[in-house]
């Protein structure tokens, strides 16, 4: 499967109906393998013409699929779970191909089937009820109902994490889907989208369109897509948000973090310094909207702290992304490299902190590839662009805190609000301190690890709305009101 400078180049295509388009009115994106440097795939990108191919047929499937009892739905999601974790190792080596995850940390299409599991479990279950009104004999229901059909916008670095947070919910409630993965990351999207039909859903419930800025623009105001599901960059959130204005279509929004793990003296720091190592800037090299990119240290155990977290991202083996000891991969293009290395410079040129680990591109026999060093800055300045910027690479800023109070300020102290991190053996603390923490979801003595059971979004301008939980379901549900007078 493993295309080289000298192969054939893996072929990428559209979804539709079942069908698979391997030419599209939106052009042909030469994608580049992140670990070489060297093109590995031809993806072909949807424009207008392939949008409203794809939404007619997923309104029919939507038709189909309301027609089936809900425990045929119900079990051809577990069918859709069985399938994808049989070809587990197939996903995982198309995560690589497509954004350069390391083959150790690829099989995010775990998540994909517990997902699936959970949110299959709740198509056969009630979502609405009976509620009573003045009239005394009046009856009042509340129903939920789906959309018809939904876009969902995945991001190149997780796409198998969105599919299954985001479409499985929105086929429990009973939608269609057009998935548009990026043109960075789409060879495992497609995969997922044919497993879709090897499991008997109905072609065009799921539909897979790559697409650029063109595409999705006009999956956004297309007037028959009910729901637009997005995950992403804030940029290009406010161009979704004002694209949906058009229809006043409802948007759910899933963006970047700048997230920050307190530790204090009383933690285990021998712990906690491997966390915040894996969740700061080794796990995707950074790239991830998940990151602990500020670490607030406790000033009485921060020297200390520091040669352990040190310690923790040197030893992390930096490499070819198919070799199962390599931790630390490539960013995601050319571009990402150069301007993650202007981040760092721009760090110190302004002072905002010490550089006391990383800062370089990798060269040797690494040097095509887009591979930085992890790096880590201390001392920084939590008012510094450096701090208060998402960089989305391998880029970590650890900052001294006195007492409790100056942590939680500090880490509020920011226009993000996805994740918080509190290492700590003082239960009272954790409880106390995570409930001031301003983020949608807060990790104490761990890292993060969705799962669908729990709703997981943004504060602040980290997004709104929710995946997981039964308030990721409703996410893909509109509430209707019926009275029926009775006297």
């Amino acid at each position: 499967m493993t295309a080289t400078a000298s192969s054939p180049l893996l072929s990428g295509a559209l979804l539709i109906g079942g069908e698979r388009i391997t030419e599209a009115s939106g052009g042909t994106y030469r994608h580049v393998y992140p670990g070489t440097g060297v093109p590995n795939a031809a993806i072909p990108m949807a424009g207008h013409g392939e949008i409203d191919r794809a939404i007619d047929s997923a309104w029919e499937a939507h038709r189909e699929w309301m027609s089936y009892p809900v425990d045929r739905r119900r079990d051809l999601l577990f069918a859709l779970a069985d399938v994808v974790r049989d070809h587990f190792a197939e996903l995982a080596e198309l995560n690589v191909h497509d954004y350069g995850v390391p083959i150790a940390m690829a099989g995010n299409s775990v998540l994909t089937e517990r997902f699936l599991r959970y949110y299959a479990g709740y198509a056969d279950k009630t979502h609405g009820a009976s509620t009573p009104v003045a009239g005394a004999f009046d009856v009042n229901i509340v129903e939920r109902e789906p959309y018809g059909v939904v876009g969902v916008i995945a991001p190149w670095n997780g796409p198998l994490v969105v599919a299954g947070a985001a479409v499985a919910p929105a086929l429990a409630a009973g939608n269609a889907v057009i998935l548009k993965p990026s043109e960075l990351a789409s060879l495992a999207p497609l995969r997922f989208g044919e497993l879709c039909l090897e499991a008997g859903l109905p072609p065009g419930l799921v539909n897979v369109l790559p697409a650029g800025a063109e595409g999705g623009d006009a999956l956004v105001r297309h007037p028959r897509v009910g729901k637009i599901h997005f995950t992403g960059g804030q940029a290009t959130a406010q161009k979704v948000l004002q694209a949906a204005s058009h229809n006043v279509t409802p948007v759910t929004a899933e963006l970047g973090g700048k997230s920050a793990y307190l530790v204090f003296a009383d933690a285990d720091l021998d712990m906690a310094a491997v966390i915040a190592a894996h969740q700061g800037p080794i796990t995707q090299s950074g790239q991830s909207c998940a990151c602990a990119s500020r670490i607030l240290v406790q000033a009485s155990v921060y020297a200390g702290f520091v040669e352990k977290l040190v310690a923790a991202v040197q030893a992390a083996k930096i490499g070819d992304p198919l070799r199962p000891d390599v931790m630390l991969g490539p960013v995601i293009t050319e571009a990402a490299a150069e301007r993650i290395l202007g981040v760092i410079d721009q760090a110190v040129s302004e002072k905002a902190g010490d550089l006391v680990t990383g800062g370089r591109r990798l060269g040797g026999e690494l040097a095509s590839g887009y591979f930085i060093e992890p790096t880590i800055f201390t001392n920084v300045d939590n008012r510094s662009t450096l701090a208060q910027t998402e960089t989305f690479g391998p880029v970590a800023s650890v900052i001294p805190f006195g007492d409790e109070a100056e942590a939680v300020r500090i880490a509020n102290d920011s226009r993000y609000g996805l994740n918080a991190f509190v290492a700590t053996s003082d239960l009272e603390r954790a409880h106390r301190v995570a409930r001031r923490l301003e983020a949608g979801s807060v990790w104490v003595n761990r890292h993060s690890d969705i799962e669908p059971q729990g709703p997981y979004g943004g504060y602040k301008q980290s997004g709104f709305g929710r995946t997981g939980g039964v308030e990721g379901l409703y996410e893909f549900l509109q509430v209707k009101n019926i009275r029926i007078g009775m006297s």
